[in-house]
């Protein structure tokens, strides 16, 4: 008789927060004793634990990025293990995509993968169902403690209180922990009045970065935890722009586009502050109509601010119109030829807000993303690298809150063709919305590619353009947790009516909504992550039956 074949098995713990991991025994290793009882109760199978641990303390389940899974997964590349046996799935990741790419990476190198608390066989479709249910309110308990955060974040602000980051050049932290608040650097706070003042007489940022620079004025230098020094440069255009725009030297705390009265000290009088503000508002103006009549114009006419801007992959203009329906004005952008010659299936007819948005969500994910991979330089430095980032940020900000008066002048020209759009910004005025030199910029930061789609959602045309992010549509989405809920009552024997009564609904509503909580798996993983196709509406769901089959409830959604 043959020997049984060994399992090498390999134990993943996590725990999101620090506390209590200094404590002799923890959280980590009161799930490591689990799973290795769990694996010494399936020595008859062939499991073996191997040695080493692969521990994550304090690391969040909705991101891959975990030394401890890095070195488990190159070891599962490897053919070195051959079973991951964790305590909950959420430890192992809360995320339903991420989630999809691990098991597609376990399978790849035959190893699979238990959770010692919650039973399920994932090789039968209920048990691969199951288990998208679990990551499902997984991923949405994640979602909601982020929410919790954020709103402790807002709440904490609203209040003045100052709630981390960058300490601002002129303030320190507060030498008692508990108090979240700012103090003045007196040394620094003379420097930051000494900005304000400069621009306040010259109205310049070029001429008060270089009488910053003559006289010797630096950053702010922070010391960090393992000694080396950050900052104590040389301030930037860039640096200066934020400097004078941060309200944190009136007092203030700002949150997102909402400002709070801050409990730290001002060390700016709102006299001067209202003067450089105003000044800087008639400098950016300025800058705005520099490129002539045809400029002051589209700034004038932020709606049709893509006009002379944009052409086909014929060549030919995409040229502004508009119709009315139901007293409601609608504007397109619409291939010249179809206005003057009548019909065209090559021509594009779409949507002018739409197309506008697009092209503004482009430039502004390729701006964060050279920003983000170090390319807006030709020659990037370590030392203005922050600043840069602050210029862009402040840029795509912007363009978000400004849309067309800013874009227009930072767009040259742009071309869309079936699957593609091009973009080319102009880059003199981008280096001026930076304050960098135009010899300075990265030759393909003006350059810009992008997928271009245009989909029907039944009488609405959406653009698709860029690597758009996922948008989950949180009715749907919501629909489906609900679905999950009445699916399990009814397997255990609650009449529909009886949940209809209690949700204070018709039956029929139950009846096809209750239908979502067997989709197939990839259909609620898009639905959940917001990547399901723009034609999946509740409405379309719910007014067909669905197939028992989960390839042919794919096709007929057109997943």
């Amino acid at each position: 008789m043959s020997a049984r074949r060994k399992i090498r098995c390999a134990i993943y713990t996590r725990k999101s927060s620090e506390d209590g991991l200094d404590q002799d025994f923890n959280s980590l290793d009161a799930q490591y004793e689990a799973c290795a009882a769990y694996v010494a109760s399936q020595r008859h199978e062939g499991w073996t634990l191997l040695d080493e641990r692969y521990d994550d303390g304090g690391l969040s389940g909705g991101t891959l990025e975990r030394p401890a899974l890095q070195r488990l997964l190159e070891e599962i590349d490897a053919g070195r293990i051959e079973m991951v046996v964790v305590y909950k799935i959420d430890r192992l990741t809360r995320s339903l995509a991420d989630f999809s790419k691990l098991v597609e990476r376990l399978e790849q190198a035959n190893c699979s993968f238990v959770s010692v608390t919650q039973a399920f066989n994932t090789s039968s479709s209920m048990g691969r169902l199951t288990l998208n249910v679990l990551l499902s309110f997984a991923q949405f308990e994640r979602e909601v403690t982020a929410e919790r955060i954020r709103d402790k974040i807002a709440a904490s602000k609203k209040k003045g209180l100052w709630m981390g980051g960058n300490l601002p050049l002129g303030y320190d932290r507060h030498p008692d922990p508990k108090a979240r608040t700012l103090v003045a650097n007196e040394e620094e706070a003379r420097t930051v009045r000494h900005l304000f003042s400069l621009y306040d007489k010259l109205g310049c940022l070029r001429k008060v970065e270089e009488r910053a620079t003559a006289e010797g004025l630096r950053s702010k230098r922070v010391i960090r935890t393992d000694g080396s020094v950050k900052g104590d440069c040389p301030l930037s255009r860039g640096q200066i722009y934020y400097l004078l725009r941060n309200p944190v030297y009136l007092g203030k705390i700002r949150h997102k586009v909402k400002i709070w009265d801050g409990q730290h000290p001002a060390i700016i009088d709102q006299d001067v502050w209202d003067r450089v503000q105003e000044k800087m508002r008639q400098a950016s103006n300025r800058s705005r109509v520099r490129g002539g009549s045809d400029a002051r114009q589209r700034s004038n006419d932020p709606g049709a601010w893509l006009t002379g801007l944009m052409q086909d992959e014929t060549g030919d203009r995409l040229t502004p119109t508009h119709t009315t329906r139901k007293g409601r004005r609608l504007r397109y952008y619409v291939s010249n030829r179809l206005i003057s010659g009548g019909k065209d299936i090559s021509g594009w007819r779409l949507p002018g807000p739409a197309l506008e948005n697009a092209v503004t969500d482009v430039i502004v994910g390729h701006l964060q993303h050279t920003a983000t991979a170090h390319q807006v330089l030709a020659q990037p430095e370590a030392g203005s690298a922050e600043a840069v980032q602050a210029s862009v940020a402040n840029l795509v900000t912007r363009l978000r809150e400004q849309g067309g008066q800013v874009g227009a002048d930072i767009l040259a020209s742009g071309e869309i063709a079936r699957g593609k759009i091009d973009l080319e910004l102009n880059p003199k005025t981008v280096a001026s919305a930076l304050g960098i030199a135009a010899d300075h910029l990265h030759p393909d930061l003006t350059h810009i590619t992008a997928s271009f789609d245009l989909r029907r959602r039944g009488v609405e045309a959406k653009v698709i353009a860029g690597n758009m992010a996922p948008q989950p549509d949180p009715h749907l989405r919501s629909m489906l947790i609900r679905a999950h809920g009445w699916a399990r009552d009814l397997k255990a024997g609650v009449q529909l009516m009886e949940i209809a009564h209690r949700e204070s609904v018709p039956g029929a509503f139950i009846r096809t909504r209750a239908q979502l909580a067997f989709l197939s798996p990839n259909i609620q993983t898009a639905i959940l992550d917001g990547s399901q196709p723009p034609e999946l509406t509740l409405k379309r769901l719910v007014s067909v039956t669905h197939p028992l089959n989960w390839n042919e409830q794919e096709r007929l959604f057109d997943f």
